[in-house]
Order: structure tokens, then C-alpha cells, then sequence
């Protein structure tokens, strides 16, 4: 599980204070207006910002005050942080050694991690040879490679087309409930939360307003700020 506990934050004008729990193995969408916070949600539970003030917990453990590679959690934003000059094999590879010094064993999950996520015909290319969906799979192999309990993601397929980007989510929603994840996704997409989210949070100028199980905040009328979001 995941908790923000009195988590406060200020950015240019905007006090933001979260207080939230994500149920372990649980996948939420985030959604809610550009500029509310969704990106800076995910960096306070990732490492990459410090609150000002309270706690943030994995699995009842403390993490405020460790750095992001210290923290059970992988991360995949928008931009698929490939390497050119490697190949995609090594570009996953990196999930397990930034030296890519690795026994038969490691390179064994290597092979595997890349055949999961389809693309083990593939891996000797390199990333200016595959497509953008091909090098966003890269980018998911190399987390899940991390097996770390935690996955965040930052709009990860928010340049793919509609197509590509359902495969996609169908591809993390199966990894993630095969691997057991707490999964937390920011997206702009509604109907990627309806397809993929056990749960969805909708936040709005650096507050959570609700949590709920997806299908329970898409009908709920008690949230004007999310009707007008959603333009219903």
C-alpha cells in the first residue's frame, strides 16, 4: 500500500496537501486538470520532490527521506528514456545494471522480460529502428525488470494512437496483477481509467477530492469539479 500522510508541497502560487492511500495491489488511474498536481503526486511518492511536511509510506515503511533509487518503486513517464546507441537488449538490460555486466542468470530474465512484452524477435535493434510503441514496451520490460512492488507511471502512452495505447495498457494491467503491483497511472485519457484502473483518483488544484473504485467516481454526482472536467 501506498499513503500520503498530511504530505504538503508548494509549487510557484499553489499550496498542494495530499492525503491518500492506494490499496496494495491495486491499479488507480489519476486524472483531473493540467496544472493540479498529478505529475508532482507522482515524483512525492517516487523521491524525485521532497514535501515540506508529512509522510509518505509503502507497505508501512517510511520513505520520505530516501532517495529515489533507494525506494521500492519503478517509474515510466512519457518520453520512453531509450538509449540510441544500444540496443534494445541492452536498453533493458539497465533495469538490472547500469553496467550491463550481467551473469546467465540475469541475462536469462533479460530474454525473458523482453519475450513478455513482445518483443523477443526484436531485441538486437536498435531504438531508431523500432516503432514508438515498440520503444515504449522497452521502457515497460526494463521496469518490470526492476521487480520492485511499486509502478508509477506519467501519461506513458499519451503519443500513441488510440490503438496502440489500449494495447499498451492492456499489456501494464496484465503485468500488474500477474506481479501483484500497486500501480498509480497519470492520465488525460478518462476511458484509460475505465479500461484499465480498479480504482481512479480525480485531483484538482493540489487536492485528491476523491478516491474511489473507477466505475463508483464515473458515476458519482456528488463531484462538480469532475463533471466539468469531463464535460457531462
Amino acid at each position: 500500500m501506498i499513503a500520503l500522510e498530511h504530505v504538503t508541497f508548494g509549487y510557484e502560487e499553489m499550496e498542494m496537501r495530499f492525503d491518500a492511500q492506494f490499496p496494495s495491489s491495486s491499479f488507480t488511474a489519476v486524472i483531473g486538470p493540467s496544472g493540479g498536481g498529478k505529475s508532482t503526486l507522482l515524483n512525492l511518492i517516487a523521491g524525485f520532490e521532497a514535501p515540506e511536511s508529512g509522510r509518505v509510506l509503502i507497505d508501512g515503511a517510511d520513505v520520505t527521506a530516501l532517495p529515489p533509487d533507494q525506494r521500492p518503486v519503478s517509474m515510466i513517464f512519457q518520453d520512453n528514456n531509450v538509449f540510441a546507441h544500444l540496443d534494445l537488449w541492452q536498453n533493458v538490460a539497465l533495469g538490472i545494471a547500469p553496467s550491463l555486466r550481467l551473469d546467465a542468470d540475469q541475462k536469462r530474465r533479460v530474454d525473458s522480460a523482453l519475450v513478455d512484452v513482445g518483443l523477443g524477435a526484436l531485441m538486437r535493434r536498435r531504438p531508431g529502428e523500432v516503432s514508438g510503441g515498440e520503444r515504449q514496451r522497452v521502457a515497460v520490460a526494463r521496469a518490470l525488470l526492476r521487480d520492485r512492488p511499486v509502478l508509477l507511471l506519467d501519461e506513458p502512452f499519451a503519443a500513441l494512437g488510440p490503438a496502440l495505447r489500449r494495447d499498451m495498457l492492456d499489456l501494464v494491467k496484465a503485468m500488474s496483477q500477474d506481479r501483484h503491483l500497486t500501480t498509480v497511472m497519470v492520465t488525460h485519457q478518462p476511458e484509460d481509467a475505465l479500461a484499465a484502473a480498479s480504482h481512479t483518483a480525480y485531483l484538482e488544484n493540489g487536492h485528491i477530492v476523491a478516491l474511489r473504485p473507477t466505475a463508483e467516481l464515473f458515476a458519482a454526482r456528488d463531484l462538480p469539479g469532475l463533471k466539468a472536467y469531463l464535460g457531462t
